[in-house]
């Protein structure tokens, strides 16, 4: 009976399984022909250069190709709204390579040593060291203004998520109880939206680019900017342990490619955010946002002991959840793939790397680089000489650093000088300390900076 039991709970967990991949082989001559198949996300915009940004440079295929090891190599790629489906295709065996969020990266952990399909975190794609990268937004009109006023409301989210990670630290802050102080509904981010749009949730905790994108659009405003919590969140690589130690080329083929990925969106972020727009039918601008010279998301596939550090507080979070037991951390992360991919040495410089420090920008129309300013009062008065010649304007949160909207941020002028805020609650706690302050329009604050 136990062994049905264990059988039946592990049908549960895989279900539903849609995609085949895996290490298929089939003989042709002397030629043997291996299909890798790659887990993604591609609207998950921060884990781009594991993803849609490297399949559209094509760098994973050129990799493979550049093996010649008598190995004909397929690449299958299969792309999901959240890191969930990936991790029950990985331990069916039907995914080789995934990207997902922190908190799905424990719960790949743990599913994988639960059904014998052990995984390995052999990288990192995009990360906030203050946890920027999630956000909770409400409805335009919403009289909701801090976190406090969830108490007894609906919040979507997606549970096991890093944005169901940061909405529990937020209310437990907040001293909402994060169980049973809100009504939690389960929704894909997709469905959030919707019932954010339909009035049937009061607000939204979702990952990149759902927030940004709704407040882009007019659909949301940012009551909570996560990088409050000042705990690291990031996305990252993980690999099937029997198919690194089967294709460790393959492997490392990979994360080769993905550090040109990440070298080409460094490099050119305008472009890069173009090509993600166009493969995600995201708004550039959106991608911009996180994935730009100074937007939201750094990137970088050395695994930082501060970002082990950030995954080991959060096993916590999904054990109270009930969503994991225990998760031995130090045995999931592996970074022998990336460090031979990179060479030791450029592997230690970029462990010691920073993320580019904060700073406005605005994005002429038809133009292939941003202007950066190094105040967001330089900003608006650029803004105000360029009305309608702009597709975004950007500045960073002033407490936070967090990028954001230049029209959606919330504005306070103290004295000479205009600041902004990604959400209202940050700005109050601002005038709190700064007696004179207070906060402004987007349209009073340019009249004030020109």
């Amino acid at each position: 009976m136990k062994r049905t039991a264990v059988a039946a709970s592990a049908v549960v967990l895989l279900l539903p399984l849609s995609a085949c991949g895996g290490d298929a082989e089939a003989g042709g001559g002397s030629t043997v022909t291996v299909t890798v198949t790659v887990g993604y996300q591609s609207r998950t915009i921060n884990t781009v250069t594991a993803g849609t940004l490297l399949r559209s440079l094509g760098s994973f295929e050129k990799q493979l190709n550049a093996l010649n090891d008598g190995v004909r190599y397929k690449v299958s790629w299969q792309d999901y709204a959240t890191g969930a489906p990936i991790t029950a295709q990985m331990t069916a065996g039907k995914i080789d390579i995934g990207s997902m969020g922190d908190f799905p990266l424990l719960i790949n952990a743990a599913r994988g040593k639960q059904l014998n399909r052990p995984t390995r975190l052999v990288s990192v794609t995009g990360y906030n060291l203050r946890g920027g990268l999630n956000t909770i937004v409400t409805a335009p009109g919403s009289r909701l203004a801090s976190l406090k006023d969830l108490k007894g409301k609906k919040v979507s989210t997606s549970v096991g998520s890093a944005a169901d990670g940061t909405l529990v630290r937020a209310l437990q802050r907040a001293g909402i109880d994060p169980q049973r102080g809100v009504e939690k509904l389960n929704q894909q981010p997709a469905v959030g939206a919707s019932a954010l749009a339909a009035g049937s949730t009061d607000a939204l905790s979702q990952f990149v680019a759902w927030p940004g994108l709704l407040a882009y659009q007019g659909k949301a405003k940012a009551l909570y900017d996560g990088a409050r919590l000042n705990l690291p969140t990031f996305h990252g690589v993980t690999a099937r342990e029997d198919f690194a130690e089967r294709r460790p080329a393959a492997l490392e083929a990979f994360l080769k490619a993905q550090a040109e990925a990440t070298d080409y969106l460094n490099e050119h972020p305008v472009d890069a955010a173009e090509k993600v727009a166009k493969a995600t039918g995201l708004p550039a601008e959106v991608v911009y946002l996180y994935n730009g010279a100074h937007g939201i998301a750094t990137f970088d596939p050395a695994i930082k002991p501060r970002l082990v550090a950030a995954l080991k507080q959060d096993v916590s979070i999904l054990k109270s959840a009930e969503l994991t037991g225990d998760v031995d951390v130090d045995s999931f992360v592996d970074d022998r793939y990336v460090k031979k991919a990179l060479g030791p040495s450029a592997y230690t410089d970029r462990l010691a790397a920073q993320p580019a420090p904060a700073a406005s920008e605005a994005w002429p129309k038809g133009a292939s680089k941003t202007v950066t300013f190094t105040s967001p009062s330089a900003l608006l008065r650029y803004v105000a000489g360029h009305r309608g010649s702009l597709r975004a304007a950007y500045v960073p949160d002033t407490t936070t650093g967090t990028l954001w909207f230049a029209d959606k941020a919330v504005w306070v002028a103290d004295g000479g000088k205009l600041l902004p805020f990604v959400a209202p609650d940050t700005a109050r706690a601002y005038l709190a300390g700064h007696s004179g302050a207070r906060i402004v329009s987007y349209a009073d604050a340019l009249e004030r900076a020109s």
